[in-house]
């Protein structure tokens, strides 16, 4: 067994209690699902335990098969970290109907900038966030427009105003 081999074997046990499924998407790579709300504890168990780093934090946008209800779609946060050249994906899944996650900041503070992000381009409130001032997007833009996600079709222009020469 390599060393990477065994980082992610290590990060398996660790995370083990709270994990609805694991995938290795490559050699070097473990995703593990979890429940939205052991998220963070499943966070303290990994710094408890010295594994990684917190790289990133990315979201995907599942939207709704066809002919099922819109609200049916889901977001999902990975939360990415490293270990040498093992990276361990953390991944939440969250209804549109009840995008909320907690925040990480309590356990990693340099997760804001991420958080803030994830909140202003998928439309997920992050709870217990230290800040939830916009980051990206203008002060003026619409609420419930989320550019990352896959309904996002841009914005509506506003009707061009008459000029008259003469």
């Amino acid at each position: 067994m390599n060393d990477t081999s065994s980082l992610l074997g290590q990060a398996e046990l660790i995370l083990r209690p709270w994990a609805a499924d694991y995938t290795h998407p490559e050699a070097d790579r473990l995703d593990v699902l979890l429940p939205p709300e052991a998220l963070k504890i499943a966070v303290r168990a990994l710094q408890k335990a010295r594994w990684g780093y917190f790289a990133a934090l990315t979201g995907l946008d599942l939207p709704a098969p066809a002919g099922a209800k819109p609200e049916d779609g889901h977001i999902e946060g990975l939360y990415h970290f490293c270990e040498g050249a093992a990276v361990l994906t953390l991944r939440v899944r969250l209804p549109y109907a009840r995008a909320q996650v907690e925040s990480l900041c309590e356990v990693i503070p340099s997760a804001l900038l991420y958080e803030r992000e994830f909140s202003e381009m998928y439309g997920v409130d992050v709870l217990q966030s230290p800040m939830k001032t916009r980051l990206l997007l203008a002060d003026d833009w619409p609420e419930d427009v989320y550019p990352m996600r896959k309904s996002f079709s841009g914005l509506q222009e506003p009707p061009a105003a008459e000029v008259k020469v003469g």
